[in-house]
């Protein structure tokens, strides 16, 4: 199954590749300008097969910690911002000089949380992209570290470049890192780690494989690489983790070679409304419900009822999203919801019917609607 999945990526027309702070810039902090021709003539390479290509790519503030004489990545937000605001425009500079070399256009694309929160920005970055590859351009995108604050930031690029391959459905997302991929323990602290190199499907067994090994200057891990896999194959969009140092890495993985960790899409992905309430948006609040309510919205593809609710936590407003959590504490969906906290707490255990009594008002019956509703 693996090799006969492997060899069909010989076939994609459009991938995108995500390459990480650890793998573009030295320890230094500066960045590491012999890799970044090598993955460059690479895509460049693709690009003249006729390929689609588009590029994630960290650096910006190791750059701008090389550029400033810094050591390490700061703390502070307002520090983030202001050397990424100068190795940003390193970084792209360094990327339009050696992509034109070799004949070829790129573009800036900086994105936040909230890009992706709101449905008319999300639909205007998905035909931004869209238009960028019909003109024969590589979208070189970035987080806007210059502007982004903890209530708005994706925290890594991997969740970045999952969400931009669910944006555009590509054929195909590379995560390019600094380890050869998913490995049944921490290849570093531990001799007998394998190599896991097909996961057919992403179970609590493989969770629990993630290991935290983030470095001096990059921001995710193994853990963060998983939850962007989960994002893909929700998808629709096979994933694969692999070594970003290996030379023709790319060009192997394309020819379908046995190379890092391969992420098997789900054969019924979700549609693109349900993606972008999954993965797009920022939870607000939890709704703990009973086992019927479970049954109701997983099993029979019902409506979140407020009869069915035990608990609110968090406070949010009408329309915002929230998880769904069973009596144990497992979150099993995410939907947009049709009251305020403060209303739903005083709603919470009754029927439907006795609704208008509580609130004085007309309202509807479903907390979450179930076309609001996805289960995750």
């Amino acid at each position: 199954m693996e090799e006969a999945y492997r060899k069909r990526l010989r076939n994609v027309k459009n991938v995108l590749i995500k390459v990480g702070t650890s793998t573009l810039t030295y320890p230094s902090g500066k960045l590491n300008l012999n890799y970044i021709e090598r993955i460059v003539r690479e895509l460049a390479d693709l690009k003249n097969q006729g390929k689609e290509v588009l590029l994630v790519s960290s650096g910006a503030i190791g750059a701008g910690l090389g550029k400033l004489g810094f050591k390490r990545r700061p703390k502070t937000t307002p520090e983030k911002q202001a050397i990424a605001a100068v190795g940003q425009g390193m970084l792209i500079q360094v990327y339009e000089k050696i992509f034109s070399e070799y004949g070829h256009t790129v573009a800036q694309l900086l994105l936040t949380r909230d890009d992706l929160v709101n449905r008319q920005r999300y639909i205007n970055a998905r035909n931004t992209l869209i238009t960028l590859l019909k003109y024969g351009v590589v979208p070189i995108i970035n987080e806007n570290d210059t502007v982004s604050v903890d209530e708005i930031e994706f925290g890594d690029n991997d969740n970045l470049s999952a969400l931009v391959a669910s944006l555009i459905d590509v054929d195909l997302l590379i995560n390019l890192s600094d380890i050869d991929g998913l490995y049944t323990s921490n290849p570093h602290t531990d001799s007998e780690a394998k190599l896991v190199t097909y996961v057919p499907e992403i179970t609590a067994e493989i969770e629990n494989l993630a290991q935290s090994t983030c470095g001096s200057l990059g921001t995710g891990g193994m853990k963060a690489k998983l939850q962007a896999a989960n994002i893909a194959v929700c998808s629709g969009v096979p994933m694969v983790i692999a070594n970003g140092q290996k030379p023709g890495i790319i060009h192997d993985i394309i020819c379908g070679e046995r190379i890092g960790t391969l992420f098997l899409p789900k054969e019924k992905p979700m549609h693109s409304r349900k993606r972008w309430i999954a993965f797009g948006l920022t939870v607000q609040g939890t709704l703990t419900v009973d086992s019927g309510a479970k049954i109701a919205v997983v099993r029979d593809g019902k409506s979140l009822l407020p009869s069915g609710i035990n608990y609110v936590e968090g406070n949010f407003e009408r329309g915002e999203t929230v998880c769904i959590a069973d009596e144990d504490g497992i979150v099993f969906a995410r939907g947009l919801v049709n009251y305020p906290s403060s209303d739903l707490i005083k709603i919470m255990g009754l029927k439907s019917s006795e609704i208008s009594k509580v609130l004085r008002e007309n309202g509807v019956s479903e907390v979450i609607h179930r076309d609001n509703l996805v289960i995750i």
